[in-house]
């Protein structure tokens, strides 16, 4: 039996690198030769006992690589293809794909619909932090990526983008919008992008640490602003005159909600990327008692192949660069480091690539 390494979980703080069974690739499936992935905030939530997941998961859910095996069934991909793979495999076929919810997909009668959707890497199969992962209904998620574009410019699209530009799309964000985003961690950069992206005329990055501050500025903020050093709310309704048409909250916090909501105008949106533990509470008077036409919605990160073809394509045409937030790389060999390093904010560190 071929082995691989791969990174299991095996409780809270306890995840180590280890040589398990490689995989092969049954019907609908394949295989890849991971090149390169990433560790993300979720990860952190697992790794901290935040988030319940089996012990003995290969975890992670960010893949780009290289196809190294097909399943019966898959065609259109030859052995060898670049593939990026959506950390969210919607199977195509099921009530949710068919309506076009695809981040929702159920994946089969049988193994029942799931609270988390589509996201399954890392969450309920093994994930992309190993040498190798098997891709569920590979011919709705495999997305070949084009010659000219690198692992690195791809890379973070299968999850922060995809999640942080959707934050926009369902907060509905119009030409001349003002937006503010609450959290400038790699999700929140990504909305706060992709709000600039949408059209929105003002955009409005909030956090404490100045270089992802600074970083908020070079993806697309016209203010930044220190939460520590303002009141934020009162400044978002100043800059706004009144309140912001979209609040975006990617970080997931009773507090970061509660000011979201209370910077909106009369009318506006809270569009909700976090990932809450614990119990959310609306608080009474700045939801208006219900009569502020507020809207709130909620968005797991878009998958599939159609949305990353989408996704490199304006990566492609020049219109974002997400490299600059990859800021660290480590090989597979040292990953607790790296999660040591990205959980606890050293070194500047944004987001860190992973290389099997």
């Amino acid at each position: 039996m071929e082995k691989m390494r791969a990174t299991v979980f095996h409780g809270v703080n306890d995840i180590h690198i280890e040589e398990v069974a490689r995989p092969r690739a049954s019907v609908g499936e394949a295989l890849i030769r991971v090149t390169l992935t990433t560790i993300c905030g979720t990860d952190l939530h697992i790794v901290r006992g935040e988030y319940p997941v089996k012990p003995g998961l290969i975890i992670g859910h960010e893949p780009v690589g290289v196809i190294a095996e097909l399943g019966p069934g898959v065609a259109g991909y030859s052995i060898g293809d670049r593939v990026l793979v959506g950390a969210i495999t919607p199977c195509g076929q099921c009530r949710a794909c068919l309506s076009g919810q695809w981040s929702q997909c159920g994946h089969s009668a049988c193994e029942g619909y799931s609270a988390v959707g589509g996201w399954r890497f890392g969450n309920t199969i093994h994930g992309a932090q190993a040498e190798y992962l098997l891709v569920p209904n590979a011919q709705a998620n495999l997305a070949k990526i084009p010659e000219e574009l690198t692992d690195e410019q791809v890379v973070l699209l299968s999850d922060i983008a995809s999640t942080g530009f959707s934050g926009a799309e369902s907060g509905g964000v119009r030409i001349g919008d003002s937006v503010v985003v609450f959290a400038q961690g790699p999700i929140g950069l990504c909305a706060t992008a992709g709000a600039k992206l949408m059209g929105a005329a003002l955009v409005i990055g909030v956090d404490s640490d100045e270089t992802r501050l600074k970083m908020s500025r070079r993806l697309g903020a016209d203010v930044t602003l220190n939460f520590k050093e303002v009141d934020v709310v009162a400044e978002v309704k100043r800059l706004t005159g009144g309140g912001a048409d979209v609040a975006i909250e990617s970080l997931g916090t009773q507090q970061t909600f509660e000011n979201a909501l209370r910077s909106l105008r009369p009318g506006g949106t809270l569009s909700s990327l976090g990932v809450y533990s614990g119990k959310l509470q609306v608080p009474y008077e700045a939801f208006a008692a219900g009569l502020g036409d507020y809207r709130i919605v909620t968005t797991l990160c878009p998958g599939g192949k159609e949305r990353m073809r989408r996704l490199m394509a304006v990566v492609k045409s020049g219109r974002i660069d997400l490299t600059p937030l990859l800021t660290h790389s480590f090989p597979l060999a040292e990953i607790t480091e790296a999660y040591r390093v990205f959980g606890e904010r050293l070194d500047g560190v944004i987001k860190v690539g992973i290389r099997p």
